[in-house]
């Protein structure tokens, strides 16, 4: 059965303020109605924390961080509010909405769940999940005039999120909660709009993430052809996280580096991260066959926090024991976490396992609370706003062929006719 197909914004423009421009005209309509949607919700969930939030000045605070590190997308947001006939802070809050909910207090229950599987052909995806209210409020796009043209999807009025761009480095998205976040630093979202606008390597992407200094936490998960690696941000610093030495990434919405994971704050809110972490790496070490089936069990430490994926650690600015600070030094891969090349799978679900396509995905990411963890999450008939979580997207990537497929809703509602391909343009 086809599903309804989602918006899709095609972005154009040789400056980054007529690009900001273009993607204001062709969505104001959204981007008023968004912003609606997100203004209440800052007022609910700081209301429910029994604190007075000022918006404009935060959402400017974080616009001088923007603007001494990278302050095309300080230009690019001007252009935004320019063709939606909307204020300046208004589109700098959607941007740092991140950031100003962390300001906020706000709980995270539901996050995005993600996979990734390195091999001759690196592959992966995953659950976006966020408010049911804003279910409507998001879209497909695809962005050419930047240094890369990328394709991916958003949320209406905010630069970028999941994606992958024209040199084949893709992004994949999930939020962490970290003690020291707050509305001071570079928005997360924009962090990630500079890697696929900018990244022509993987090693670039994982440079502009390191030297981001951003104020709220987030991991994001660079995947190229033949590599992968999860970068961790935070207020206290960044790490870099290798593949386990089956070539899985398993990521939820917890720290995984050990000198980050002290100051741990959304699982130690929300510990259902664990679970679905748990249950996804169990899921990972019977997918596909290949050596490395008869690993140990990698459940939680007594601390929370997962022994799967933290073999091969590279950290910036932090300290971590036995590591070489050149690279991610792991068994059977180099100083990026790539595994030696080797022949082609043909499609996403090659047969020999190492491809992870949407079928897979499904298959994998497909998980209830009665499965034990609710990695596919639906929102309850009733609640208020800030309450109702919803998978709203699932994103497989295939950085080989610069191209996404995005199934609109949850995995278990996903079939062969339920994918929008999108392909990121040449510039």
């Amino acid at each position: 059965m086809n599903s309804p197909r989602r918006t899709t914004l095609r972005i154009t423009g040789d400056t980054p303020r007529r690009r900001g421009e273009d993607r204001g005209r062709q969505a104001r309509a959204d981007i008023t109605r968004a912003w609606q949607v997100y203004e209440e919700l800052f007022a609910t969930v700081a209301a429910g924390n029994a604190r007075t939030l000022d918006v404009p000045a935060l959402a400017l605070r974080t616009v001088k961080a923007a603007r001494a590190w990278a302050p095309e997308l300080v230009a690019e947001m001007e252009g935004v509010a320019e063709g939606a006939g909307m204020p300046f802070w208004t589109i700098a809050a959607l941007n740092a909405r991140t950031e100003i909910l962390a300001e906020a207090g706000a709980p995270r229950t539901g996050e995005c769940s993600t996979l990734v599987r390195v091999g001759p052909r690196t592959t992966g995806g995953q659950c976006w999940d966020w408010h049911q209210e804003l279910a409507d409020a998001w879209h497909l796009q695809t962005v050419a005039g930047d240094a890369q043209g990328f394709a991916g999807i958003t949320e209406y009025g905010i630069l970028a999120k999941i994606g992958v761009n024209e040199a084949g480095v893709g992004v994949l998205f999930n939020i962490l909660g970290h003690a020291d976040d707050a509305a001071t630093g570079v928005p997360v979202h924009l962090v990630a709009r500079q890697v696929l606008g900018a990244a022509g390597s993987f090693a670039e992407a994982v440079g502009m993430l390191t030297g981001a200094p951003v104020s709220a936490s987030t991991v994001v998960t660079v995947v190229t052809a033949d590599r992968a690696a999860s970068v961790e941000l935070a207020p206290a610093g960044s790490a870099v996280v290798a593949p386990d030495d089956r070539g899985w990434l398993v990521r939820t919405n917890h720290f995984l580096a050990p000198a980050l994971a002290a100051g741990e704050l959304r699982g130690r809110r929300e510990p259902e991260t664990y679970d679905r972490h748990r249950l996804l790496t169990e899921r990972v070490l019977t997918h596909g066959g290949g050596p490395g089936t008869e690993e140990s069990d990698a459940g939680t430490s007594d601390a929370g926090t997962s022994d799967a994926g933290t073999s091969g650690l590279e950290t910036a600015g932090l300290e971590t024991a036995g590591l070489e600070t050149a690279g991610l030094e792991t068994a059977g891969r180099d100083a990026f976490g790539r595994h030696p090349s080797g022949p082609e799978p043909s499609g996403l679900d090659a047969s020999d396992g190492a491809a992870l396509g949407p079928e897979s995905l499904v298959g994998l990411l497909t998980a209830h609370r009665d499965d034990g963890a609710e990695v596919c999450c639906h929102a309850p008939a009733e609640g208020r706003l800030g309450s109702r979580w919803a998978t709203l997207a699932t994103v497989a990537v295939d950085p080989a062929e610069r191209r996404l497929r995005v199934h609109d809703g949850g995995p278990c509602s996903a079939g062969p006719g339920t994918w929008t391909p999108l392909t990121a343009p040449r510039r």
